[in-house]
């Protein structure tokens, strides 16, 4: 396989997972994601910030977000996100930690 063809598919591999999150299982919490597999939605549009900076693009982690969400992240919190459980709230603590770092204040 060429490189082009390459980046095509794993282009198009990413546009199906951003899909998925982000239209077919809007009832998934990004918390639950965290705790399960050690990355969410949020975790994506860093990743995709990251490689537009990379590349010179400048762009923050809000404009990052709004992309990759297709609305800003007061709108998806209203229109998606529940309350998490305290427990859940102890379980991402740890998650976020040894998947992003220390989380800062």
């Amino acid at each position: 396989m060429d490189n082009q063809t390459r980046i095509e598919l794993e282009a198009a591999a990413f546009r199906a997972l951003r899909e998925h999150l982000m239209e077919k299982r809007t009832d998934v919490q990004n918390i639950d994601m965290m705790n399960l597999t050690g990355f969410c939605r949020n975790c994506l549009s860093r990743w995709y910030q990251e490689a537009a900076n990379e590349r010179g693009i400048e762009m923050d982690k809000t404009q990052a977000r709004e992309i990759f969400y297709g609305m800003s992240m007061d709108e998806w919190k209203a229109n998606y996100q529940t309350d998490a459980s305290p427990d859940k709230q102890a379980e991402f603590k740890v998650a976020f930690a040894e998947n992003v770092g220390e989380a800062k204040e």
